[in-house]
């Protein structure tokens, strides 16, 4: 029996996958960290999971070709996603509810310094997600409020990679931008264990906007968490996920970029008000991304 299925097979009898004790007296120098990283609020934790877990997950990660996943492939982005949490393998599984858990979640408040926040168990946009070769995310800032729950501000993501084999010249980094996309001022390789966590707002300009070069049969994988605070205001307004083109982007390309992103827009307003699920959209995309 291998490692990581001696891992799956024991998971269900862990009541903690989340290694407190050795993260917990770290928690104020990561704090002063994670206030004073630019460009945004931000920390890179190695090492995340106990390694065990890690590698499991990744053995455990879910191919592909299965029809659980969502496709993302616009103009903006080419990757899969995949939200349901009944699909998930066991161990995956079992750390998403971990990381969505009261403890967890007070953890990253303790870390962050934003207090009463709230996890998502719908996983909305967020979940497992995977980039094959030529997969890319151009830079954004994320949508602002939950699509399903209109007073959910969101204010923090956690993005853990699973990645056990990644070679950097692949490319799959994650870029931190500082404003006005002057300049990319921080990048982050997908590696294995690794877990980046940032504030959610109108600084936290991110993607991996080159494609993947890996070769076939490999992909960027990762888990992201995304972690919200209700607004008292119930007049509160937010905005969908906001694409911007680099300055090494011709005019073309950013056209694009911005034409697509006022779709986009137009599409998460229409989510938000008739309350649909993005399967739909899915196998549209997919259906055109054949027949391209």
């Amino acid at each position: 029996m291998s490692i990581a299925q001696a891992v799956q097979d024991s998971v269900q009898e862990t009541d903690r996958l989340f290694p407190y004790e050795k993260w917990g007296a770290r928690v104020p120098a990561l704090a002063k960290e994670y206030r004073e990283n630019k460009p945004c609020p931000h920390v890179l934790l190695k090492d995340f999971l106990d390694p065990e877990i890690a590698f499991a997950m990744a053995q455990g990660f879910p191919e592909p070709t299965s029809e659980a996943w969502t496709q993302y492939k616009h103009a903006n982005e080419n990757k899969l996603g995949m939200p349901k949490r009944e699909f998930y393998p066991p161990t995956i599984g079992a750390v998403t509810d971990e990381l969505n858990s009261p403890e967890f979640v007070g953890w990253i408040s303790e870390l962050t310094g934003i207090p009463n926040l709230m996890a998502d168990s719908m996983l909305e946009g967020g979940g497992l997600h995977q980039s094959g070769p030529g997969g890319y995310l151009n830079v954004h800032t994320d949508f602002s409020m939950h699509h399903f729950h209109t007073n959910w501000r969101r204010r923090v993501n956690l993005i853990l990679y699973l990645n056990p084999a990644w070679d950097e010249r692949w490319g799959g980094a994650l870029e931190l931008w500082e404003q006005k996309m002057v300049r990319c001022a921080a990048k982050y390789p997908p590696m294995l264990n690794h877990a980046l966590i940032f504030t959610t707002d109108e600084r936290s300009l991110h993607g991996f906007p080159d494609p993947l070069v890996c070769p076939e049969g490999q992909s960027r994988k990762s888990l992201a968490l995304y972690y919200y605070t209700v607004e008292q205001d119930k007049k509160a307004t937010g905005h969908s996920t906001d694409y911007f083109a680099r300055p090494q982007d011709g005019w073309g390309k950013s056209a694009m970029i911005w034409l697509d992103k006022k779709a986009v827009d137009l599409y998460s307003r229409a989510k938000a008000r008739f309350g649909f699920s993005d399967e739909f959209a899915s196998k549209v995309l997919g259906f055109l991304s054949r027949k391209n």
